[in-house]
């Protein structure tokens, strides 16, 4: 049976990885910094700087407090250790429980720091100092440009709140957990640097391409950062972003859910067993667009591709598709992706 010590150290792991990285349950339940602080923090739409200004300061103050609060949580889960009298604690506790006020007070003095003449110590301030150019005079001048243009229903916005991507009239933002990245569109230029593909995933009903895009500014001043987006979004971006966007070599974007679904289907079509090619025998054109070799073969001695497969099933559910069974385009006997085979 195991100790309430372990039950309590394993529980509070999880919580605390999870109150950090916050998935989906957890901003379901409200268990959120934005949630809990909402009052102090104010509106996102109001005053877009000041906002983020203030949740990342919080968010330094309560992840830093997370070792503290293990120690307070094992005074009551375990008595026995008589945690709250330090004098008759172990020298392993009492080193734990000195290295967590450290941490909490160094993340108070930083924070205290960062508010000093109107919080223009901050990070997110430095950051806006470093665009401090005509027509903006000072960096509350171009706080206010932001809080603008993102007040805007035009601006692109995409990802978890962790790390959002936002694309306003002037700016490229990234809002991460602890802070704010930011790049003048007229400044910066942007490349597709890598793409990933996901299969099907709790969060998305069907298989997503995953683009990371980096965004260098001509700014010495301004960092380069990598923002990410589903490929299905990229066609919205390039509306809203009128800096230049660079493909590196060797990046397939697949911008819509039947390229998607193609990548997938080929892929599971390359687990099946493999159709060797008899000698001599030729190979008919392919059923769907008469032009090029059939590259596959079904079971049945029906010729059939991934589009054909595709475009027989319900698109408003592609989450259905690769578990669904279609006719053949030829004699119409029905069949699924287990019945098809790469032709070698």
């Amino acid at each position: 049976m195991e100790s309430p010590e372990l039950s309590f150290t394993l529980a509070y792991v999880v919580f605390s990885l999870c109150f950090v990285f916050t998935p989906n349950e957890f901003r379901s339940a409200g268990l959120t910094i934005q949630n809990v602080f909402s009052s102090w923090l104010g509106s996102e739409d109001v005053g877009f700087i000041q906002y983020h200004v203030r949740r990342t300061s919080i968010t330094v103050l309560v992840h830093s407090a997370l070792p503290l609060g293990y120690y307070m949580g094992m005074c009551i889960a375990a008595p026995e250790k008589n945690l709250g009298y330090i004098h008759q604690v172990s020298d392993s506790w009492r080193a734990f429980l000195l290295l967590s006020l450290c941490i909490q007070l160094t993340s108070w003095t930083l924070v205290i720091y960062w508010s000093r003449h109107h919080w223009h110590n901050h990070p997110i301030s430095r950051a806006l100092q470093a665009h401090i150019q005509p027509p903006h005079p000072g960096w509350g001048s171009v706080a206010s440009s932001i809080n603008t243009e993102f007040r805007r229903i035009d601006k692109f916005a995409t990802g978890a709140p962790g790390a959002r991507v936002i694309v306003t009239d002037s700016w490229v933002l990234k809002v991460t957990t602890y802070h704010v990245y930011m790049a003048l569109q007229t400044e910066c230029h942007v490349t597709v640097t890598e793409s990933r593909q996901h299969q099907l995933t709790p969060d998305l009903a069907s298989p997503a391409q995953i683009l990371t895009l980096r965004v260098d500014s001509i700014n010495p001043a301004v960092r380069p950062f990598d923002i990410r987006l589903l490929s299905t979004e990229y066609a919205e971006l390039r509306e809203k972003l009128h800096a230049p966007i660079r493909n590196s070599p060797n990046v397939v974007i697949h911008q819509t859910m039947s390229e998607l679904f193609l990548e997938t289907f080929r892929a599971q079509v390359d687990l099946n067993q493999p159709y060797t090619l008899p000698s001599g025998q030729e190979v008919e054109p392919c059923i769907g667009c008469m032009q090029v070799p059939a590259n596959s073969k079904l079971v049945r001695l029906c010729q059939a591709e991934g589009r054909w497969f595709a475009s027989r099933q319900d698109q408003q559910r592609p989450e259905t598709w690769l578990s669904s069974r279609v006719p053949c385009p030829t004699c119409r006997a029905k069949f699924c992706i287990l019945d098809i085979s790469a032709v070698h």
